[in-house]
């Protein structure tokens, strides 16, 4: 197995109700086994500690839950204030937990309670998905959640915050001045940015590989990179040269403690919430590059499923957010309207004219 490849057990002292839990420490390892991210063990177990916890103050034991322990599991959630974070910014939430968030909760718990069932442990699960109630659209019948899930569209900075942030970016050093072009020109997520390797590049055709192990949905693409971000790169590798550190990495920390390690995740992530609050611009995160670019494509009149070959989406809905945070179809059905207004006003004074 190779180091990619690894499993990766997860620190149980960090879990402690997950750890003595023989059920929910089952899944959890069935998870790493079968393969998925990281950082999504790491939310599943955050939102099952969470749970174990509000059934152990109740002396609930997991085959014992029921609808309505789930309906008060909910009730609870959304009353729950989130923890201070400097490093996490929510703009729509106040000082409770954000919509995502709650989502990403209950759909832990319901896997869980999934595992169970499949284990023949439970008979049913408590967490549904949603029931039916009537609708509002003519009297149909629709699904609702337990939670209600908000549709908002990604945050991207006005004009005015941007001319901000590329004041302070100036005066980055070279490497996290060409960490940010990549990030923006490929639309990379913070992982697949992190874990660049220099075997990733194809310098000599401007196009950059990223390995699937590294994507969210454990998919390979190819994607090409400007030439100003070329110049960006070749200064930095002119740089990094002189660095004594990892071969197969392409970015190093340069950080005493780390000095020549793979830049880390959590490392990005200060940088860039150096970045943000130096330039007056809280909102800017790791992640915002990436939705600047994807909504920048939708702007310029790529199609739906270039932008989402190029993001590396799975679902079209995903991608659409993007056009409509764009408002290019909106655009251009507006100025076809208004020509068509237009020439009609412009006939009916010439016909009021000629009347006259």
């Amino acid at each position: 197995m190779t180091a990619s490849n690894a499993v990766v057990e997860p620190v149980w002292e960090r879990y402690p109700l997950i750890a003595s839990n023989s059920y929910a420490r089952r899944w959890i390892q069935s998870c790493v086994m079968l393969g998925l991210a990281r950082n999504t063990v790491a939310a599943y177990m955050n939102a099952v500690e969470g749970f174990l916890r509000f059934a152990q103050d109740r002396s609930l034991d997991l085959r014992s839950v029921s609808r309505e322990t789930i309906a008060q599991y909910v009730g609870e959630l959304r009353t729950q204030p989130r923890r201070a974070n400097a490093n996490v910014i929510r703009i729509d939430s106040g000082g409770f937990l954000s919509n995502a968030t709650l989502q990403q909760r209950l759909t832990a718990v319901r896997l869980l309670f999934e595992f169970l069932v499949d284990e023949g442990l439970i008979r049913t699960n408590p967490v549904s998905r949603g029931r039916y109630t009537a609708s509002s659209h003519f009297g149909a019948c629709g699904e609702r959640s337990l939670i209600q899930k908000f549709h908002k569209l990604p945050w991207i900075p006005t004009e005015a915050q941007w001319m901000a942030l590329l004041d302070v970016v100036r005066d980055e050093p070279k490497r996290n001045r060409c960490m940010l072009a990549f990030a923006y020109d490929a639309a990379l997520r913070r992982e697949e940015l992190c874990q660049l390797r220099g075997s990733d590049l194809d310098p000599a055709h401007r196009l950059l590989r990223i390995r699937a192990e590294t994507t969210k949905g454990r998919r390979e693409r190819v994607v090409p990179y400007s030439d100003t971000s070329g110049e960006l790169l070749r200064d930095y590798l002119r740089h990094r040269h002189v660095l004594a550190g990892d071969r197969h990495a392409l970015f190093l920390s340069e950080s005493p403690r780390n000095h020549g390690a793979p830049i880390t995740l959590w490392t990005w992530s200060k940088v860039v919430r150096s970045i943000a609050l130096r330039a007056d611009v809280p909102a800017f995160s790791t992640h915002t590059l990436r939705h600047l670019c994807l909504t920048d494509l939708a702007r310029s009149g790529w199609q739906l499923h270039e932008i989402a070959r190029f993001a590396g989406h799975q679902n079209l809905e995903t991608t659409r957010q993007y056009v409509h945070l764009s408002g290019h179809d909106l655009a251009e059905r507006f100025a076809k309207t208004m020509r068509q207004i237009h020439a009609w006003r412009v006939d009916a004074l010439a016909c009021v004219a000629d009347a006259e």
